[in-house]
């Protein structure tokens, strides 16, 4: 009973849902669309659901459309036609479709699309079959069920995109990721309507694309981990059949070690110097020599091959973290600049870049770059990619230039989906006019994958991105951080039928950590602890690129959902809302943590992959204890003076100093109890 009564606060207060909330509750789409207008009334949904097509359709589409019944057949446990209703009229889905649109998709392409519900038929219709598949998705999402059955409510709803550039970045140079975990990433990007698959295929530690031309460069730049050009097509093809472009990064002049392993002449190092594919994270001082003739000559073969493999009408050449070390320390470049009356390297990289732009351009490729590339007197069609944030993005954009955001998205700093929600490409306070407004394109979350491997990257981007995901698709007016929350714990479920790993790998690492121990204690520790943010993974726990990422810090993930669950209704109960509820929570919690620490003590203490988190078992006594201490105070059973307020902080200092390169999520809770406890001086709540 107590286990039934634990789940239902969870249910309760993690969703957000109260009785008067419930006819909200039960619509949980994401992305939003632009407008919806629900109706009353429902369709059924029996053994006997057909869908029908109309007007221009292709192959893509009927495929999709497979895929989607599929879906819905494993939802409802009902076996559902393999084949398209030749009946429109009386279908119980029917998709009508003006174009077929391009089959290799572009950037502005129509993805809109308008949906109507009725007790009868639900109609999808959309001006090109990528258009369809966006509608697909969001009816996919209004399935629900009772105890009549399956059904979707009536609803009118007519949808577009708020930016025409919604992608993730994935690299698979730091970490090779195998084509199934592409396949089934790009699944979920179209199940949350984004449309950009940036491929990050190069860096200091790995080259992972064949090329025909310079083989060397693979084979001695990759360790064996590589995608054959036919692997490259297949994901290309894969993608294009869910409505998603692929462009390539291919990082230079930075960034350059695994270039360089093959070519070490078209380096700036000393003559003669050698190089080894880099086994560390960070940024390294190897780069291409830009006054080196023979290094256009390799790049203007690399590129052209290139371009006839990736057909996207974009190239990403990265561009950034440059630190020019060995252009300052390279006599033959500091003499080249002096005879070009180049200034500084900045100057230098953007004559390498004009170089490498004409090669683009020869292949029919538009240049895409870090926020490094932007220089004035750059092509207006160069497109700016901004990690530094909306300021540069406007920048740019007032001096004529595309750009997309990604700073705010950065999702492999484990930040929570709260963060890079409030993040918008084009802020409330915008001082761009309208038509600077429109070279804002849109923005791409970036999974950087020094710390991820196939077991684990599912869990770095997802569930947030879907987060990021409406923030590039929906209203801006769309940012209740709580209702977001509530969407995205049921999408998070629905993306599990897509293959991903992100629910069921952190409990096999689990598994793993623990010896064939029980694992219920270790998941109560891993439901309020999250790994360190941004780059201190590299400080606090030193690896390698080769270290095994199978650690509890990578069992962990962002947004700890104990930990939020608890921080909010310290939130709510020291606010003075609904406090007899909220307290109920926090001590239910508490209690629910408390009755773990034996058992993780014990799996603590007989796992040797836990001992470096050993010190963490006492730290979540610690917090148990405190927050106790602190309620009661805060009840009226015993003050707590200013003396027991420090002792306490001083404590939590201790605790939130990271242990194996993990702290406390909820840590701010209890420290919110400590300073309430002593200010409320014995009164009763």
């Amino acid at each position: 009973m107590r286990k039934i009564l634990i789940a239902a606060i969870i249910f309760i207060g993690f969703y957000g849902i109260s009785a008067q909330d419930l006819e909200t509750a039960r619509r949980n789409l994401m992305p939003v669309p632009a407008n919806v207008n629900w109706k009353s009334g429902r369709l059924p949904v029996t053994k006997t659901f057909t869908v029908a097509v109309k007007g221009q359709t292709d192959e893509r589409l009927k495929s999709y459309i497979f895929r989607a019944m599929r879906r819905m057949e494993g939802r409802t446990i009902l076996e559902l036609s393999r084949e398209l209703s030749n009946d429109a009229g009386n279908a119980q889905l029917l998709i009508e479709t003006n174009s077929i649109g391009n089959a290799i998709p572009k950037l502005g392409d129509d993805e809109s699309y308008s949906l109507e519900i009725n007790d009868r038929q639900a109609k999808i219709s959309a001006p090109t079959t990528v258009g369809a598949m966006r509608g697909l998705e969001t009816f996919l999402q209004l399935l629900e069920g009772d105890k009549d059955g399956f059904y979707f409510p009536a609803v009118a709803i007519n949808d577009k995109p708020r930016f025409a550039w919604r992608g993730l970045m994935i690299d698979s140079a730091r970490h090779f990721q195998p084509m199934e975990v592409l396949r089934r990433n790009l699944d979920a990007m179209a199940a949350v309507k984004l449309n950009v698959l940036h491929w990050h295929l190069t860096d200091d530690q790995g080259i992972r694309v064949e090329t025909k031309k310079l083989p060397e460069l693979y084979q001695k730049g990759s360790d064996g981990d590589f995608y054959t050009q036919e692997q490259i097509r297949e994901i290309i093809r894969y993608a294009a059949d869910r409505g998603i472009r692929v462009m390539p990064e291919f990082d230079m002049p930075g960034h350059a070690t695994a270039w360089l392993v093959s070519h070490p002449e078209i380096g700036s190092g000393a003559p003669g110097a050698t190089y080894k594919i880099e086994r560390n994270p960070g940024i390294f001082d190897p780069t291409l020599d830009p006054t080196n003739e023979k290094t256009y000559k390799f790049l203007e073969t690399f590129f052209a091959e290139m371009s006839q493999l990736f057909p996207d009408a974009y190239m990403h050449i990265g561009g950034d973290e440059n630190e020019g070390k060995q252009w300052d320390a390279n006599q033959k470049i500091q003499a080249f600049k002096r005879e070009k009356n180049i200034k500084d390297n900045h100057e230098l990289q953007t004559y390498f870049n004009k170089r490498i732009l004409k090669f683009l351009q020869k292949g029919g490729k538009t240049m895409m770059g870090w926020d490094e590339i932007f220089q004035p007197d750059l092509p207006k069609d160069v497109v700016i990619h901004s990690w530094r944030g909306q300021k540069a993005l406007a920048d740019a954009a007032r001096q004529g230039f595309q750009g997309v955001l990604s700073n705010g998205y950065y999702i492999d700093l484990m930040f929570p989906a709260s963060q890079h929600y409030a993040v918008d490409p084009i802020p409330a306070d915008t001082t761009l006019t309208a038509e600077e407004q429109k070279r804002v394109l849109g923005g791409e979350a970036t999974m950087w994958s020094e710390w991820v491997s196939p077991e684990t990257i599912d869990s770095r981007i997802w569930t947030r991105t879907a987060a990021i995901a409406e923030r590039f698709w929906s209203p801006r007016d769309v940012n209740q951080t709580e209702d977001m929350y509530r969407r995205l714990a049921v999408i998070d479920e629905q993306l599990e039928e897509l293959g991903l790993t992100h629910r069921k790998n952190q409990l096999m690492l689990l598994r793993r950590l623990a010896n064939n121990q029980d694992i219920a204690a270790l998941q109560k520790l891993v439901s309020v602890i999250e790994p360190v943010k941004e780059y201190r993974r590299y400080q606090v726990r030193k690896q390698t690129m080769l270290s095994p990422l199978t650690g509890l810090i990578d069992a962990a993930q962002a947004d700890a959902p104990g930990a939020r669950l608890f921080n909010r209704a310290v939130d709510d109960f020291i606010g003075g809302r609904e406090t007899v509820e909220n307290q109920a929570k926090i001590r239910m919690l508490l209690s629910d943590w408390r009755a773990a620490e034996a058992d993780l003590q014990k799996t603590m203490e007989n796992s040797p992959a836990l001992a470096e988190a050993k010190q963490l078992t006492a730290d979540f006594q610690n917090l148990n204890r405190i927050a106790f201490d602190a309620l009661d105070a805060l009840n009226g059973k015993q003050a707590r003076s200013a003396d027991w307020s420090d002792a306490q902080l001083k404590t939590l200092d201790e605790i939130a100093k990271p242990k194996a390169a993990l702290e406390f999520a909820h840590l701010s809770g209890v420290k919110k109890l400590v300073a309430a406890a002593v200010e409320s001086k014995n009164a009763v709540r």
